[in-house]
């Protein structure tokens, strides 16, 4: 039989009133219980979380004895976690157990013994006679390395390298770092931890083999080693499989949101702050008019943020009027970032524009948190899988930070900049402080926070619109003001089902939960609210 539980603020597991999950199908072996069973989506049960195309962390637990009387026995170890987006399922493609791949892997990646890692590798696509489409595209992370390995990038590099380029890797963002490497700006794939092997839609590819496409890349590792531990060696990358059917599109990625910059801060001790990265109409109108006037068509987006990100909306916009949400995640987990399959494909036409919403927490911290690379540093992205693939790589903006220094007090800096962060002139408090010191003197209050918060969200931006081959748009390093929504979205309210009406609904949620059980059978499953 299946129960309803729900657990409160002790932890305490007490049995519901309002009985919302219905069994439908169990069946039960030496070696495993098998679950299936239904819900809605919104049941309006107090004790009942809401499920949305956000993120849910699930939590199993399980005891070898049937419950009695007294309710489930303890669990002790038999429990765990997973993240998973439950109205996203992988839309899985059965491929032909002969279809070719080839893999980029790191070869013997020696892993710092430090916090934050940006491995770089530069790999030549493999050379083919005609042009060939990727259609999936999967993880190859080393056995025991699934939370070292944080996330990889794959970036399209300049056609004109040679081979010497591929003898080595190197630490990213150095100052050390191969010229040939600042040619890859193009991101052409990402995955992040939690995340599976993604498949394209039947009618996509990415297009590999004709003189547009990528013949040399850079792929990118970031690995996040919080306790230090020395002498790893990884050997982690992607795969990719490959056709010469060849599908009606070719898919491109953009890159929008907030220019990864220390002029993207975060006050301290914030409960919430949001932040928000424009993909503004000017530089879409000007790459669409040029590139496809008729519109691109959006049909999955990867939604990134560090540490303090608590949750992230891509919001559209057009002439004015807030579009539905293109994607969001409003219970964004660090451990857990992957490609989102758009329900229906989004067009998004010249004139249009995105803002990548997202909301942090800062409460467990002391001091400034600025955009960077490390996982104590903050993004704000959104990575777009379109077709038809266009000449446009990077919509993105930088907030102006002149204004958000005058907030502390600041009132003039040294000129010319000669150093980096740059240093504050006056008032006296500030004299001979950089930036980042000034900012991290301040004294931050949760008033003080909401005030700037409010402030930041209305300073011009500075325009970011580049193409593939690292050049700009006429737009790039314009000012753009947020845009005037005159129309904001609003979302339909949300309909309870009474419990006792038919299971099979078209808005319920069917689970089929699978467990192993060594030593001893499951019997039966409680669910918890």
């Amino acid at each position: 039989f299946l129960q309803d539980y729900f657990t409160n603020e002790n932890r305490a597991l007490k049995k519901d009133a309002q009985q919302d999950y219905h069994l439908d199908y169990a069946m039960e072996n030496s070696t495993h219980t098998v679950i299936e069973f239904t819900r809605e989506l919104h049941t309006c049960d107090i004790n009942d979380k809401t499920i949305t195309e956000s993120t849910v962390k699930v939590i199993w637990a399980y005891h070898h004895e049937d419950v009695g009387e007294d309710g489930p026995k303890y669990h002790n170890s038999n429990r765990g976690t997973k993240s998973l987006r439950l109205l996203n399922p992988e839309k899985t493609i059965v491929l032909p157990t002969a279809i070719p791949y080839f893999e980029l892997v790191n070869q013997n990646v020696p892993v710092p013994n430090k916090g934050t890692t940006y491995w770089c590798q530069m790999f030549k696509i493999p050379v083919f006679q005609e042009k060939h489409h990727v259609i999936k595209v999967e993880p190859v992370i080393q056995r025991g390395h699934e939370s070292l390995v944080h996330h990889i990038l794959l970036y399209q590099c300049n056609s004109n390298l040679n081979d010497s380029v591929l003898d080595y890797g190197h630490e990213c963002y150095h100052p050390n770092m191969p010229d040939a490497f600042h040619t890859c700006e193009t991101v052409i794939f990402a995955w992040a931890i939690g995340g599976e092997a993604f498949s394209y839609p039947p009618h996509v590819g990415l297009s590999l083999g004709t003189p547009l496409d990528p013949h040399y890349v850079l792929l990118e590792v970031h690995y996040d080693n919080p306790t230090y531990e020395e002498g790893l060696i990884d050997n982690s990358g992607l795969r990719f499989f490959h056709t010469t059917d060849i599908r009606k599109y070719d898919a491109g990625v953009i890159e929008a949101g907030l220019w990864v910059s220390l002029f993207h801060t975060i006050p301290p001790g914030m409960p919430e702050f949001q932040s928000e990265g424009h993909c503004t109409l000017e530089c879409l109108e000007e790459a669409l008019e040029a590139e496809k006037p008729s519109g691109i068509h959006v049909f999955a987006v990867l939604l990134h943020a560090h540490l303090a990100g608590r949750g992230i909306r891509l919001r559209h916009f057009r002439k004015g009027k807030e579009m539905k949400l293109l994607a969001y995640d409003d219970s964004f987990d660090f451990n857990f970032q992957e490609f989102q399959y758009l329900k229906e494909e989004r067009t998004i036409l010249p004139g249009d524009n995105l803002i990548t919403e997202c909301r942090y927490n800062t409460n467990d911290r002391d001091r400034m948190t600025w955009g960077g690379l490390t996982t104590r540093d903050e993004m704000c992205l959104s990575y777009l899988l379109y077709y038809p693939r266009i000449n446009l790589a990077r919509c993105a903006s930088i907030p102006d930070i002149m204004e958000q220094l005058q907030f502390i007090g600041v009132k003039e800096i040294y000129r010319p900049v000669t150093t980096w962060p740059f240093i504050i002139k006056s008032p006296k408090q500030y004299k001979n402080l950089s930036f980042m010191d000034a900012m991290n003197k301040f004294k931050w209050t949760q008033k003080e926070g909401l005030s700037f918060n409010k402030l930041v969200l209305s300073l011009p931006v500075n325009v970011r619109c580049s193409k593939t081959d690292n050049a700009e748009w006429s737009i790039q390093g314009m000012t753009a003001l947020p845009p005037d929504i005159e129309r904001p979205y609003k979302a339909e309210p949300l309909t309870c089902t009474s419990p006792s009406s038919s299971l099979h609904r078209s808005l319920s949620l069917q689970l089929l939960v699978c467990l192993t059980v060594l030593g001893s059978m499951l019997s039966s499953l409680h669910s918890w609210s």
